[in-house]
């Protein structure tokens, strides 16, 4: 019996190695071939789609409401249902085609079609704020047509990441406070250092009740290997033309005057945050909150971090009583070899998590 487990065992190693071999080929492969398209320049590469949060919200209330009647009832109020749907089109036809006349006449006054708009997008951050390319097309298309009496509301993640990258986030967001347009931020989760950066845009801020925002700081930290480079006998030679081309390395013998110098520079980026979120929040006490520490609740509140405390999802509700609410996102097509990889890869992800999680609970179970 012990050498059936031995055998098995090994066969089972065997294929696992065998697959994630098979994975990370697939993987090198999609790599390679997007790195062609985004050295081709791709403009026509995705989409925007869009999605009726309002007519969403009423399916639910509908199917939930339906299920909760009896046979006959639920049947005549099918019934009436499709009726006021064949109404409302028709009413829309016909707006739309007064519309169309009015313009053709040169009339100036056009018949209202629609309610005011609620453009939502969303924004999940990493470190490198790689949604940057995304958010800046959704926003580009929002703009073609959003006007000041809209809103563009932006959903937000982050605990922040590169000043560069998330620089060029918060300042795509400008563009929206620059045409005018209310621009209204939640975060249900966590906006924090460059996340906040962004978030501190927003005319109106929402965060969840638990919702950690803040850490206005700058941080940087790198490995030096020198010490154990002189162990091992190896020399390191850096050549740089001007003084602080190179302020800390992590091989070379890092001085006293680099570090000062280091340190200047990232205090210097400090103070420029501290200006932007200023001129952005006015009423915020900069000093008192740009110390790298990080708040929720009520204390966000109190210290005019956020300007009320709700989630993202009710405040949707709460919109589609006077506004049209629309999902937008800009997607990317992807080939068939970069779809059959990422399932692949999930399957793989799967299957190790699950066998992780078995070892785990068989190391520390209970009893």
């Amino acid at each position: 019996m012990a050498e059936f487990f031995y055998e098995y065992g090994l066969f089972f190693l065997k294929a696992l190695t065998f697959v994630i071999a098979v994975v990370a080929i697939i993987a090198a492969i999609v790599s390679a071939a997007m790195r062609g398209r985004e050295s081709g320049g791709g403009e026509g590469e995705g989409h925007i789609e869009i999605k009726k949060y309002n007519e969403n919200l009423e399916d639910m209330q509908e199917a939930l409401s339906f299920s909760l009647m009896e046979p006959e009832e639920r049947k005549q109020a099918e019934k009436d249902k499709k009726a006021a749907d064949k109404a409302e089109k028709k009413a829309a036809r016909k707006a739309a085609k007064m519309a169309r006349k009015q313009r053709g006449s040169g009339e100036t006054k056009l018949v209202e079609t629609t309610r005011k708009r609620l453009y939502v997008m969303d924004f999940d951050g990493d470190i490198r704020a790689s949604e940057v390319e995304k958010l800046r097309r959704e926003i580009t298309a929002v703009l073609t047509t959003a006007t000041p009496e809209d809103e563009v509301l932006v959903r937000l993640e982050s605990g922040g990441g590169m000043v560069t990258s998330y620089g060029l986030a918060a300042s795509q967001l400008d563009r929206i406070r620059d045409k005018k347009v209310p621009l209204t931020i939640c975060v249900d989760k966590v906006a924090a250092s460059g996340g906040y950066m962004m978030a501190c845009v927003a005319d109106k801020l929402v965060a969840a009740p638990f919702a950690v925002l803040g850490s206005i700081g700058v941080v940087a930290q790198i490995p030096n290997f020198h010490r154990l480079l002189k162990e091992l006998n190896i020399d390191f030679e850096m050549l740089t033309a001007g003084k602080y081309k190179r302020t800390l390395t992590v091989f070379g013998e890092n001085t006293e005057e680099g570090r000062q110098k280091f340190i200047e520079d990232i205090e210097r980026i400090h103070t420029q945050f501290k200006a932007y979120v200023s001129k952005r929040r006015p009423s915020l006490d900069i000093d008192a909150v740009a110390t790298g520490e990080i708040w929720s609740g009520q204390d966000t509140l109190d210290l005019n971090l956020a300007d009320h405390l709700s989630t993202s999802d009710q405040y949707l509700i709460d919109a589609c009583e006077e506004r049209e609410v629309l999902i937008i996102s800009y997607k990317v097509r992807k080939g068939l070899m970069e779809r059959f990889s990422i399932g692949v890869q999930s399957t793989v992800d799967g299957v190790l998590l699950k066998w992780f999680d078995r070892l785990m609970k068989s190391r520390f179970s209970i009893g």
